[in-house]
């Protein structure tokens, strides 16, 4: 199949952009992974991390692979910013994208006959490696991979398969002397190692994800985010007038753009997570959501919120019975 080819059958079967490399090593990415591991760069994150020995070798991940077919899906849909007593999510959870990718790219293996396997949000493979490697996008300065049609709006997902494919190249960078996501993060997190590298450990997102007290300057910086934080990409060029290029629509009715602090706080703490299974929750522990809705709050919330703070403050956790003393403090600075 020729890559003109792939593109065709990808268009139809709703992929935004495609592109294959022979099944290889990433040497390189491998490289990197083990030395900011050693750096502390990457924190308590294990996802694709954990492993490079396995996420970094897609000949490895299927008998007799030849082929590594990577696609991007756009997500962007136009949103209302939060309202009173609501929190912000990061575009890409407002839906659960992963499994539309999923689905697409399961159609295109069939298509493609003969053995193959799907990888989408999965700790064995570095969907990003490969998407780089075969032309989807670049790897821009905030860390993300960057189409140059849909911008960084993108979720990833790869198709291994033993059918031989044209392959494609990758793209030249298009960054060149922006620094528009490194000014725009509020903790430093892509300043703090050399451009394209990110400090997890200073990144909001990655403290939305992750268990314990939060830093008293991460906490400030959340605003109303409650999990993710698309700072980065807001400010980055590349994404402007993404909705004007969507060849693939996603209805904006489909998609949830906030959620009730209120309701995080005090609903039964399973069917939260139940209910919000497309995202990563340490341990599939409600206490973590509840501890970024009680930070959200001393951020913005007002006169009248202090009861939703007040079970937490005899609460057995101690970093839940913090985040309720902050907030407290936080709301009672405001309303002097």
């Amino acid at each position: 199949m020729t890559s003109d080819e792939l593109r065709h059958l990808a268009e139809e079967l709703g992929l935004d952009v495609v592109g294959a490399a022979p099944a290889a090593p990433y040497d390189e990415t491998e490289r990197h992974i083990r030395e900011r591991r050693a750096r502390g760069l990457f924190g308590s994150m294990r996802f694709t991390m954990a492993r490079p020995e396995v996420s970094c070798h897609p000949e490895t991940l299927l008998d007799g692979v030849r082929t590594v077919v990577s696609a991007a899906l756009c997500y962007y849909v136009p949103g209302d910013d939060p309202s009173e007593r609501e929190g912000r999510l990061p575009r890409y959870a407002w839906r659960d994208h992963y499994a539309l990718l999923r689905a697409r790219l399961d159609a295109l293996g069939r298509h493609l006959g003969g053995p193959y396997r799907v990888l989408v949000d999965e700790n064995q493979h570095v969907d990003r490696a490969g998407a780089e490697r075969a032309g989807v996008g670049f790897i821009g300065k905030n860390t993300m991979l960057i189409t140059r049609t849909h911008g960084s709006w993108v979720v990833l997902g790869t198709l291994l398969t033993t059918a031989e494919l044209e392959t494609t190249g990758p793209v030249e960078a298009g960054c060149g002397s922006c620094t528009l996501c490194i000014d725009a993060c509020p903790t430093d997190a892509l300043r703090v190692a050399e451009p394209g590298v990110l400090d997890a450990t200073r990144c909001l997102s990655y403290w939305t994800q992750t268990p314990g007290e939060m830093p008293t300057d991460v906490m400030d910086a959340l605003e109303d985010r409650v999990y993710g934080c698309d700072i980065c990409q807001d400010v980055c060029p590349w994404n402007r007038g993404v909705e004007k290029r969507r060849a693939h629509e996603t209805p904006a009715a489909e998609s949830t753009p906030t959620v009730s602090l209120a309701r995080w706080l005090t609903d039964d703490g399973a069917g939260l997570v139940d209910d919000l299974d497309r995202l990563y929750v340490p341990r599939n522990d409600a206490r973590w959501l509840r501890r970024n809705a009680l930070v959200a709050l001393g951020n913005v919330g007002r006169a009248g919120d202090e009861g939703l703070a007040l079970p937490f403050l005899d609460d057995e956790d101690d970093v839940l019975r913090a985040a309720a003393r902050r907030m407290l403090e936080r709301l009672g600075e405001r309303n002097l």
